[in-house]
């Protein structure tokens, strides 16, 4: 199947359904899900950006200045997810109840605005992962139209190159709290401390970057190829200095270097059907 029929297909099917609202976050696979819905239905299509704690204030601007760009209709709603029960006690399908909530307001806003569907983001090499947000989508009728048109992350990124989108090589994203090991308790200083701390890395010029929040540990991964620039004694002390100030007493690299759903490696089958 290729790259132009499976966009093909996504167009078709975005079309049939008349009127849609993205949830938007401003990555790589919304903001080309916006493009494209925004494209073939015009302003029947609106953007609904949900604005928390769990969610770095740089993505959120960026978010928003993309749609002001192509003209969308875009709505910001609050949704502090530490509010929600059962979340912040952070357990192996935390993911679940942050989706069921996000696409519950989701919801209310597109009945406000005469919107027949909700869509989200989701990509075929989601499914690939351990995804309890997805049982959410599905119980709330979200429609996911690129993993229904098989797109691939990388197959969304040519895309969106093609397309110049400037996302197209942004770095994968996922909200602060994944960040915490599970059944680690989910503070607002503990969102607080990873979000500065991503953020100081990224201004000293790693692409892809995590800080993982193990208690008085941080454990910091950077993409593979980036690895090397900790070969300067000066870079790790800058590091080390900076995250120590934040309240880590440990600061490390993880030697793997980045890779989607770290902290889902511990989990079990069993713990995964939770």
């Amino acid at each position: 199947m290729s790259i132009d029929y499976k966009l093909n297909m996504l167009k078709d099917n975005i079309r049939k359904l008349k009127s849609a609202a993205i949830a938007y976050s401003g990555g790589v696979d919304s903001t080309f899900l916006l493009k494209v819905a925004h494209d073939v239905l015009g302003d029947k299509v609106i953007a609904v950006t949900a604005k928390s704690s769990t969610y770095p204030e740089r993505e959120f601007n960026e978010a928003k200045q993309f749609a002001e760009e192509i003209g969308v209709k875009h709505i910001v709603i609050i949704s502090e997810e530490l509010d929600i029960e059962g979340f912040s006690k952070n357990p192996t399908n935390r993911c679940y109840f942050c989706k069921k909530e996000l696409f519950t307001k989701i919801r209310e806003v597109a009945k406000q605005n005469n919107v027949e569907k909700i869509l989200d983001g989701s990509n075929l090499d989601d499914t690939k992962d351990y995804r309890p947000g997805m049982e959410a989508a599905r119980e709330l009728e979200v429609v996911s139209p690129l993993k229904e048109a098989n797109l691939s992350k990388g197959d969304i990124r040519d895309l969106s190159k093609s397309m110049g989108l400037r996302t197209w090589n942004k770095p994968s994203f996922a909200c602060l709290s994944s960040r915490v090991p599970y059944g680690s308790e989910i503070t607002m200083n503990k969102l607080k401390m990873i979000e500065i701390s991503e953020q100081f890395l990224l201004d000293l010029g790693f692409h892809q970057v995590r800080v993982r929040h193990h208690g008085d540990i941080a454990r910091i991964e950077v993409s593979p190829e980036e690895r090397e620039k900790f070969f300067s004694i000066e870079l790790m002390d800058k590091i080390a200095d900076r995250l120590k100030k934040l309240g880590f007493k440990y600061v490390t690299l993880d030697f793997f270097g980045y890779r989607t759903g770290s902290m889902n490696e511990v989990l079990t089958n069993q713990q995964k059907q939770l």
